[in-house]
């Protein structure tokens, strides 16, 4: 891998994003610090994409000024070409290319590149170097895309759903390339649908619910603000209890059940409430267990209404 990297920042002010009558960012104000790893969640339709697409210079805002480097990406795109790569959602690929034919093309659009079997051999596709690129898995295709983000030694990565289709062992194995180029100085721009993946690789979180930011903060911020009022039980051994889950069931909304095969998980958001949710715990004689707080915990209680409504009105991304 490279050496040291003089990473990037990005500074976006009052962007706004606009279909039509429909707007799909509104106002938003971003900050990326050279070297830092920002995440940016939300649900679908939210504006993540959109937001992305400004910066990466792919699209036009409506209103707002955003800045790479100090540049603009929509009239600097040249300038910031070898500056920053791209991981798109979704990408397209000649169908009759193979993967090193495509490595080797987009390597030709650098004075610099990095050494494209170094970075297949990283990201697990070595073996697939002579296959052709449209019969690779979804996986596969999306380790590509990242490999092709890279080819141009970037200062600032920009990454939309990085590991969709990947299976737990690539995504870590993803997850640790990426940061050990971050700890070289790649700045990172990234959206997930994955708390987990959020958690692992960022410094900062940014929450983005119809177009607007609503939370931004570290995950342990994020958390001690919009999480911990919540205490979380995991009961085993559950599915026989339905007198139990019935009396739970009555205590209110602010107590909500979640079962999960033979498992019971309670989630009870007013402390008047635990110690009921205890003395009938003891009263069936089951046991439980806590789950900490977690960023999926500061996901739904921030955006879980709206994620509802949103994924079934909106075509935003």
């Amino acid at each position: 891998m490279d050496g040291g990297i003089e990473g990037v920042g990005v500074e976006v002010r009052g962007l706004t994003v606009r279909y039509g009558s429909l707007t799909a960012v509104d106002g938003v104000d971003l900050t990326v610090a050279p070297g830092e790893v920002v995440g940016l969640i939300g649900p679908n339709g939210a504006g993540k994409t959109s937001l992305l697409e400004c910066v990466e210079g792919l699209r036009t805002a409506a209103a707002g000024q955003i800045r790479v480097a100090g540049l603009d990406p929509a009239s600097d795109r040249t300038r910031l070409a070898g500056l920053v790569g791209v991981q798109l959602q979704h990408s397209a690929f000649p169908s009759r290319a193979k993967v090193a034919e495509v490595c080797s093309l987009f390597a030709s659009f650098y004075p610099d590149p990095a050494d494209p079997a170094e970075l297949l051999a990283q990201f697990g596709l070595t073996a697939a170097a002579g296959q052709l690129v449209s019969k690779l898995s979804g996986g596969q295709q999306q380790r590509l895309s990242l490999v092709l983000a890279l080819l141009g030694r970037p200062r600032l990565v920009v990454l939309d759903e990085l590991t969709t289709g990947l299976d737990p062992a690539a995504r870590r194995s993803v997850w640790e390339g990426l940061r050990a180029r971050n700890d070289a100085g790649l700045t990172v721009l990234i959206t997930s649908h994955h708390m987990d993946e959020v958690e692992y690789l960022c410094d900062r979180v940014l929450v983005l619910v119809s177009g607007r930011l609503v939370a931004q903060g570290t995950v342990s911020e994020l958390i001690s603000t919009h999480a911990s009022d919540v205490e979380r039980l995991v009961v085993e051994d559950a599915a026989d209890q339905q007198e139990l889950r019935r009396e739970l069931a009555e205590l209110g909304p602010a107590v909500r059940l979640t079962p999960a095969g033979n498992r019971l998980r309670i989630e009870v958001a007013e402390p008047p409430l635990r110690e009921q949710v205890t003395r009938l715990l003891a009263r069936y004689a089951v046991t439980s267990r806590s789950l900490p707080a977690s960023l999926e915990d500061v996901y739904l209680s921030l955006t879980g209404e709206q994620a509802s409504a949103k994924e079934e009105t909106s075509g935003v991304r």
